[in-house]
C-alpha cells in the first residue's frame, strides 16, 4: 500500500471514530445478533455494510420478530440490494433479504427484456411488505464548486460495490436525470469508506452516491470535524433534471437532527424504497416457520418502533397494492392480513441444481454488470 493510499484509508477512518468518553478515539462497536434458541429453525436475512441502516434493520428483526417466534436468524453482510437478490435466490440457508425497490424492478425489466438469467432469479422471489424510504446522499468535498444534484453531470462519481443497490440507484438516476448512461469511465465501484477516502484525499472521484435510511451509522458516526472535508449536495425543485428523476424516485430530506456533529442545516435530496422480501416457498416446515414470523413481526411492531432503529418509526404494517409484475409471498401475505385485521378490530426449499448459478460471461450492459448478471 502507498503511503498516499494509506494517507486515505486513516482518514476515512478517522471520519467514522467517536470520541470514547474520556476523549480519546474509538471505533464503534458492533451490535451483534441475539442468540437464537438452541431448538429454533436456523435462518439468515442477508443485509449491507456493517456501516448502514439494513443491517441494524436485520438485526432488530431478528431480536424482536424471530426470536419470539422460535426462529434463528443470522443477520449477514452484503454489498447491498443486488448480491441480495441473488443470494436470496441461491445462498443455502436465506430466507429473507432487504432490496431496494428499483433493485428489483431492474431484474424484472432484465427479465422482460429476455434475460433469462435474471429471469430465473427474479421470478421466484415475493415481497413480505415494503418497509421504509431510503435517503440518497450526494456527497461532495467540501470545498468542491458543485452545490446542486443536478450539477453532476460529467463528474467522476463513487457508486457503491458491483452487486449493491447503490450502484443501480446511482446509474439509473443519472440516465434519468441526463437522458444518457452514465459513462462507464467516470463510474467508480467502491464501498462507502473506499468512496469517501478517494473523495477527500485521493481526489480521484468528485461526488460519492450513497444509500442508506436515516440515521446511517457511518454519518451518525463522523466527528464534527467532518464538515471540513465534506459536504452534502441538494435536490433542486427548479431545475428540470429534478423532475426527470421523479419518475422513479421521490422527493426527501435529511435531517441536520439526525447528523448534529456535522450537518448544520436540512439537505434535500431524493429517495428510494427498501422492501423485505422472500422466496416462493412450498415445504410445509418452511411455510409454517415463516408463518411464526410473520405473526411475530404483527404482534410485536410496537416493539419495534419503540426499541429498534428510529427507520422503523416510519414502517407502516400495512400491505398495499403492488405494481405489475410484483407478488406477496401468499402464506405470510394470509397471515400478516388476519392479524392485521384483528388488531384493527379491538416455500419451497432450493434443489441442489438451484445451488449454483454463475454470472453468464461475454458482452453485457452496464446494468447486467452492476445487477452481477454476467462478467465481462
Amino acid at each position: 500500500m502507498t503511503t498516499r493510499t494509506s494517507r486515505a484509508w486513516m482518514l476515512a477512518l478517522a471520519l467514522t471514530l467517536t470520541l470514547a468518553p474520556g476523549g480519546t478515539a474509538r471505533a464503534v462497536e458492533r451490535d451483534k445478533p441475539t442468540p437464537a434458541p438452541t431448538d429454533a429453525a436456523q435462518y439468515k436475512i442477508v443485509t449491507a455494510s456493517p456501516t448502514g441502516t439494513y443491517i441494524q434493520i436485520g438485526r432488530d428483526l431478528a431480536k424482536w420478530v424471530a426470536e419470539p417466534a422460535g426462529v434463528g436468524l443470522d443477520v449477514l453482510e452484503s454489498k447491498g440490494s443486488a448480491e441480495n437478490v441473488r443470494r436470496m435466490r441461491f445462498e443455502p440457508g436465506v430466507k429473507l433479504a432487504l432490496v431496494q425497490s428499483d433493485v428489483f424492478q431492474a431484474f424484472l425489466d432484465e427479465a422482460k427484456a429476455g434475460n433469462a438469467e435474471a429471469g430465473k432469479i427474479i421470478r421466484p422471489l415475493r415481497l413480505i411488505m415494503p418497509l421504509y424510504d431510503e435517503e440518497i446522499y450526494f456527497v461532495a468535498r467540501a470545498d468542491s464548486p458543485l452545490n446542486a444534484i443536478h450539477e453532476i453531470k460529467g463528474k467522476k462519481i463513487g457508486v457503491g460495490p458491483i452487486g449493491s443497490g447503490t450502484a443501480l440507484s446511482a446509474r439509473t438516476l443519472y440516465q434519468l436525470m441526463f437522458g444518457e448512461p452514465l459513462p462507464p469511465e467516470n463510474a467508480r465501484y467502491l464501498s462507502n469508506e473506499e468512496a469517501l477516502a478517494q473523495l477527500t484525499v485521493e481526489k480521484s472521484i468528485d461526488v460519492a452516491i450513497i444509500v442508506a435510511g436515516q440515521p446511517a451509522k457511518l454519518f451518525v458516526d463522523m466527528k464534527p470535524e467532518a464538515r471540513k472535508f465534506i459536504k452534502m449536495l441538494k435536490l433542486d425543485e427548479a431545475a428540470p433534471e429534478t423532475a426527470k428523476a421523479r419518475k422513479t424516485y421521490f422527493p426527501a430530506t435529511i435531517r441536520a437532527a439526525s447528523y448534529p456533529s456535522w450537518l448544520a442545516d436540512d439537505v434535500p435530496t431524493l429517495t428510494v424504497k427498501a422492501y423485505l422480501v422472500t422466496y416462493d416457498y412450498g415445504l410445509q416446515s418452511t411455510v409454517s416457520q415463516l408463518n411464526r414470523f410473520a405473526e411475530s413481526l404483527c404482534t410485536n411492531f410496537d416493539k419495534l418502533r419503540a426499541n429498534g432503529h428510529p427507520k422503523w418509526k416510519q414502517v407502516k404494517l400495512e400491505l398495499p397494492p403492488l405494481g405489475r409484475d410484483w407478488r406477496y409471498y401468499a402464506p405470510m401475505e394470509k397471515r400478516l392480513r388476519s392479524c392485521i385485521a384483528r388488531q384493527e378490530s379491538g416455500g419451497r426449499p432450493l434443489n441442489a441444481a438451484d445451488a449454483v448459478a454463475p454470472p453468464r460471461t461475454g458482452a453485457c450492459s452496464e446494468q447486467e454488470l452492476v445487477l452481477s448478471l454476467c462478467k465481462r
